[in-house]
């Protein structure tokens, strides 16, 4: 029997992308999607005719129970960091439709965001990153584990976590960082950090640094992010890989990145690239007190390499600039 696949978040830009790559590499899975209403299930079918729609919002809790109780993985990604009752949703289905002895497995997305914590709480905007703020997600796991409930994601993080608790239930999540590049799902195809940045550019002329602008975040091509996803699903099908604690489970948390960038550098470039397409007349930067761009997110992804063998691949970031500008600049009527 083919693997059943469930998997939120269709119509956004990582989900799209992640499912366009799975369905790429494994167009053999059944794939069940979560998606909010008809209307917006169109593209979607469209894209992929032999996938099978389920209706319903976040909050749907009966809908997402049941779609995860027979689902052998399911794959969230639908505002999947910071929504609670769905996360709930998924732990009870998982839990009711699985057994020691058929586990189901729950490939859960959330973000580097959550390294910000320290940051945030102390209120500490555009500094450069302390030594203890870089975390390893093999060495620093106990620190990882046990993140303040304060840090962003926090709350959806422990109940996926407690999830293990069930003896039907086997966890991995996936922290990506800064994702860039042009999305292939069906609906929304953009990111946000970068964009964000880029359209702030072109309406202010001039890109925003927060000053002192030493704050650095890590970043990752969106298709090296769902290549990540690939090998994770695959592994939830691998018994020599679903035996491993380190890969799923407490211990199960992977971040994902492919290099590191100051906001600031990103802003220069930013600028650099808007003026050149004749957006702005120079490449001029200018300090704005943007909180949004002040906090440090470092991470080493460590885990996805050793374990998976992940390796990612994508253009860097900042060769991703022009295009990224072009984009939001025909977005907005400029181009």
């Amino acid at each position: 029997m083919a693997p059943k696949i469930f998997l939120t978040g269709a119509t956004g830009y990582i989900g799209g992308d992640v499912l366009y790559q799975l369905n790429k590499v494994h167009p053999e899975y059944e794939y069940t999607l979560l998606v909010r209403n008809e209307e917006r299930g169109k593209p979607v079918a469209a894209a992929y005719p032999k996938a099978r729609l389920v209706y319903g919002t976040l909050d749907d809790a009966h809908v997402i129970e049941k779609e995860a109780a027979a689902a052998d993985i399911v794959v969230h990604t639908a505002d999947s960091a910071d929504n609670v009752p769905s996360a709930k949703a998924i732990a009870k289905g998982l839990a009711a439709g699985h057994t020691a002895e058929k586990p189901g497995y729950w490939i859960h997305l959330c973000g580097t965001g959550i390294l910000t914590w320290y940051d945030i709480d102390n209120k500490r905007f555009g500094q450069a990153p302390l030594p203890e703020q870089k975390y390893n997600d093999i060495d620093d796991i106990d620190r990882i584990l046990s993140f303040p409930d304060s840090a962003l994601h926090r709350d959806v993080d422990k109940i996926v976590l407690a999830a293990n608790d069930s003896p039907g239930v086997k966890t991995l999540i996936v922290g990506p960082p800064t994702i860039y590049g042009p999305g292939r799902g069906p609906v929304n195809q953009r990111s946000i950090q970068v964009p964000h940045m880029i359209e702030y550019t072109i309406q202010n002329g001039h890109a925003p640094i927060h000053p002192p602008g030493l704050t650095e975040w890590n970043n990752l091509h969106i298709h090296d992010v769902s290549e990540f996803f690939v090998q994770a699903v695959e592994a939830a099908l691998d018994p020599s890989k679903t035996s491993n604690p380190e890969i799923f489970g407490p211990k199960g948390y992977f971040f994902l990145e492919n290099g590191v960038h100051k906001w600031s550098d990103v802003a220069r470039w930013v600028a650099d690239e808007v003026a050149k397409q004749g957006l702005i007349p120079e490449p001029a930067t200018k300090e704005v007190d943007i909180p949004f761009f002040g906090a440090n997110s470092k991470a080493v992804a460590a885990r996805a390499k050793k374990y998976l063998g992940w390796t990612p691949k994508a253009p860097s970031l900042k060769d991703d600039i022009p295009r990224s500008v072009a984009y939001e600049a025909k977005r907005l009527g400029k181009a």
